[in-house]
């Protein structure tokens, strides 16, 4: 992506606001140019001292100088502050633009999507990528306007005055210019690219090792035991030694050569003046050596500019890796299902960068009603057999149907309301329970909030808490167990009255007061649904209608739990190692006691 299309892709964004952005452009060229002018009358006034030398009668113009370049430095202020005040709103709106396009984008994808890519890297590439737009375009834009205007200026002052001294003081400038072309060039583009992407690896990690901290501290592990982690510090560790070293010479000649127009001066001042210094000679040397500093500061806001240019094109590359994802497939005829039934026909898929299938030609039926579930092995299929019914993914080959109607016919919104999702690991956001709740149906009220909270057997939780449903989670040492949120979560579901309820190891996280309780609630929930449960508890599926047991993507066995024993298969066995670990932690719970 080019400069160009860069400033396309920004205007796109920007909308009517471009136009401000070019004010920018042309107000912070015309603060350079004016914050150039004090310094001629820097010149006379010097001039004017010269003259006054034997007596100060000769300096009629020294405060009239004085107050002209106070005067043009306000000026420039005034004009630079202009520039800023165009830029910046334009900027506030590019970003809230992108964000706004990238999260409505996000919202269309496959609900994996934050699976696949990872919650940190997201929230890196939409909040700090578009804040990255934003600063390049309110500050280092304008800025790299007036650097691009001010050398322009700078080139007709150092020939008028002296062409001698001029040219000389400019050697330097090409000189920076050639090394900085080095420091910003395609090498450095690239390095630019490895620097943000291991920042985004190291910020997923991050936040994957903060949701996992918990159970570092129980076992009493380190940073270094969540390698992950660990392996993406020591990457940015390593990038960062190697950019360094790489520009460590570079960076040092080119500080050398922008400081060395002090230096160029001086020595031609005194080849110059070998015969004896004229006060106009030494007038144009003093101006020179004035406003020569001027120079490093234009040339450093250019490199910098080149820098910053690198980084908002790739900051808009991640943006566009985003929209490029393709969203879930909408037909144009959206159909409706006739009932409640879940049908899977053939269905295979794998995991994006997997070698293997997830799923391997899976078919089966669930009827209208029907309470079925998903036992195995880790790693058998089971919850992404499951997640592909509300097209967390969509199907490789194959297809899942509802009430007869291909998922991939019916309308989000429809599918959405149709499909009840209740976690192993419900998280409830840091607001009120009611609001908490009341996220499943947005147009819900208080007395419907509070039914769903009782049918979710929440009394309890409701009671001790001191503001009740309007108790916000999270503040004021209010927090719930695990039990306590997956009932919460329950209620959640309960209001939102989804015909087709899927249980992903509901109970994982439950003590057995609170088990107790959260299975009350499924019964109440269950009632009338096409019910779909995933479970390591077999106990939990004992009562279900069909149990599917699930290994390496296929379905193994089928049936009822009785039915099941009676294969003596993979069910029987889990059952009998399921039941000696029950009783083993039984016995020890009594040993203790």
């Amino acid at each position: 992506m080019e400069k160009r299309s860069i400033m396309s892709a920004l205007f796109e964004y920007a909308g009517k606001f471009r136009y401000l952005t070019m004010a920018s452009w042309v107000l912070s060229a015309a603060s350079a140019l004016v914050a150039l002018i004090p310094f001629i009358y820097i010149w006379r006034i010097i001039r004017e001292v010269l003259k006054a030398a034997t007596g100060f009668t000769y300096s009629n113009n020294l405060v009239q100088y004085g107050w002209m370049a106070v005067i043009f430095s306000a000026l420039s202020i005034l004009i630079y502050i202009a520039a800023l005040l165009c830029s910046h709103i334009a900027a506030f709106r590019v970003q809230a633009n992108i964000r706004s396009k990238a999260m409505r984008h996000i919202s269309t994808l496959p609900l994996g999507f934050m699976d696949d890519i990872g919650s940190g890297k997201i929230r890196r590439i939409v909040n700090e990528s578009s804040a990255a737009t934003e600063t390049y375009l309110a500050h280092q834009l304008p800025d790299r306007a007036g650097a691009m205007a001010a050398p322009v200026g700078l080139l007709a002052m150092l020939l008028v005055f002296d062409w001698r001294l001029g040219i000389l003081s400019l050697i330097p400038v090409v000189i920076a210019f050639g090394i900085m072309s080095v420091m910003t060039g395609s090498r450095m583009k690239q390095k630019m690219k490895e620097y943000q992407n291991s920042l985004e690896q190291m910020s997923n990690e991050a936040v994957e090792y903060v949701r996992g901290i918990s159970v570092l501290k129980t076992f009493g592990q380190s940073v270094f035991s969540f390698k992950r982690f660990k392996a993406s510090i020591d990457n940015y560790q390593k990038w960062v030694i190697s950019y360094t070293k790489d520009l460590r010479l570079p960076m040092m000649f080119y500080t050398t050569a922008i400081n060395a127009v002090f230096a160029v001066l001086i020595s031609a001042a005194l080849f110059f003046t070998s015969d004896g210094v004229t006060g106009e000679f030494l007038l144009n040397l003093l101006f020179y050596i004035i406003i020569t500093p001027v120079i490093t500061v234009t040339l450093n806001k250019i490199m910098y500019s080149s820098e910053n240019i690198m980084i908002v094109q790739d900051a808009m590359e991640r943006i566009g890796s985003i929209m490029k994802m393709k969203p879930l497939h909408d037909s144009e005829e959206h159909e409706h299902p006739q009932d409640n039934s879940v049908a899977f026909h053939d269905v295979s898929f794998r995991y994006k960068g997997a070698e293997e299938n997830a799923l391997n030609h899976v078919s089966l039926h669930i009827a209208s009603g029907q309470h079925v579930a998903f036992v195995g092995p880790s790693g058998g299929g089971k919850t992404t057999l499951a997640s592909l019914i509300p097209r967390f993914w969509d199907v490789d080959s194959g297809r899942i149907t509802i009430g007869g109607v291909n998922v991939k016919n019916i309308s989000k919104e429809e599918l959405m309301d149709n499909v009840s999702f209740v976690f192993q690991n419900s998280k409830l956001l840091k607001m009120s329970i009611f609001e908490n709740v009341r996220l499943s149906r947005p147009d819900a009220t208080r007395v419907e909030v509070l039914k769903a909270l009782k049918d979710a057997r929440c009394d309890d939780i409701i009671g001790k808490l001191s503001d009740g449903i309007d108790t916000i989670i999270g503040t004021n040492g209010n927090y719930l167990s695990g039990g306590e949120e997956q009932r919460i979560s329950i209620a959640r579901a309960m209001l939102k009255n989804a015909s087709i309820l899927i249980l992903d190891e509901a109970t994982a996280f439950a003590d057995p007061d609170n088990e107790s309780k959260v299975q009350a609630a499924f019964s109440a929930l269950s009632k009338g649904r096409t019910v779909i449960m995933i479970a390591h508890r077999l106990s939990t599926v004992m009562r279900a209608d069909r149990i599917y047991v699930m290994k390496n993507g296929e379905i193994c066995e089928s049936g009822s739990h009785s039915e099941l024993i009676g294969q003596q298969g993979l069910y029987s066995n889990m059952w009998r190692e399921y039941n000696s670990a029950v009783k083993w932690k039984v016995g020890v719970q009594n040993d203790i006691g």
